[in-house]
């Protein structure tokens, strides 16, 4: 994709939504934490059915360790390997009441120590809440870095480095809401919307199964 394309791709989609925001639903940034935590291999819909009841009676680290393990599992075992979020979420929480002061760290290296805090969660943490310009590769946007031919990488990382290179400026700190949004419901991994697009102009990829009639 051309730099000017990539100018117009941002633009269009900024236009349409000025905002962006993060479909996980929170109030801090431990929440916010938490819910990204969980929310691996998991829809954001089923993330936030369980943290609705969760965080009504566990919305701080100390809170969620009084509940205990078995009481944080009875509260998200809806959601797809839900043991071994539990244990996670319950070493991160007992990390940050202990070297936090049970408060989320602002540095990559703090959190990427927490248990269960990968590269991705981190990067999700860092922007939506913290406002830093990050880019957090899911399966949309490695997905869309490569079919758009905006960021060309055989892995997230590479994907996630060209995007930070070739993303102008000013569009950087929502770029990565508006393509996780654009993946989620325009350009599908199966069958993209290409004839419902509002930047197919300018995207590399040419849909070979027609518009429907």
């Amino acid at each position: 994709m051309k730099p000017a394309h990539i100018e117009q791709f941002f633009a269009t989609l900024q236009a349409a939504n000025p905002n962006p925001q993060t479909e996980l639903e929170y109030s801090s940034v431990f929440e916010l934490l938490a819910a990204v935590l969980l929310s691996a291999q998991a829809t954001d819909v089923g993330v936030n059915k369980a943290t609705r009841k969760l965080f009504a009676v566990a919305n701080t680290p100390q809170k969620m360790l009084a509940l205990g393990l078995a009481g944080l599992e009875e509260h998200i075992k809806t959601i797809g390997l839900f043991r071994s979020k539990a244990r996670h979420l319950m070493e991160t929480c007992r990390m940050l009441t202990e070297q936090h002061g049970g408060v989320v760290p602002a540095q990559r290296e703090a959190l990427e120590a927490l248990p269960g805090v990968g590269r991705k969660t981190a990067n999700v943490v860092l922007n939506v809440a913290f406002g830093q310009p990050t880019m957090a590769v899911d399966t949309h946007l490695f997905r869309l870095g490569n079919r758009t031919g905006l960021a060309l990488g055989k892995t997230p990382l590479a994907v996630e480095l060209k995007l930070l290179k070739r993303i102008p400026p000013a569009y950087l700190v929502d770029a990565h809401h508006w393509l996780i949004l654009h993946g989620r419901y325009v350009c599908q991994a199966r069958k993209p919307l290409c004839w419902q697009c509002s930047v197919a102009a300018v995207c590399d990829y040419r849909a070979k199964t027609p518009a429907p009639e």
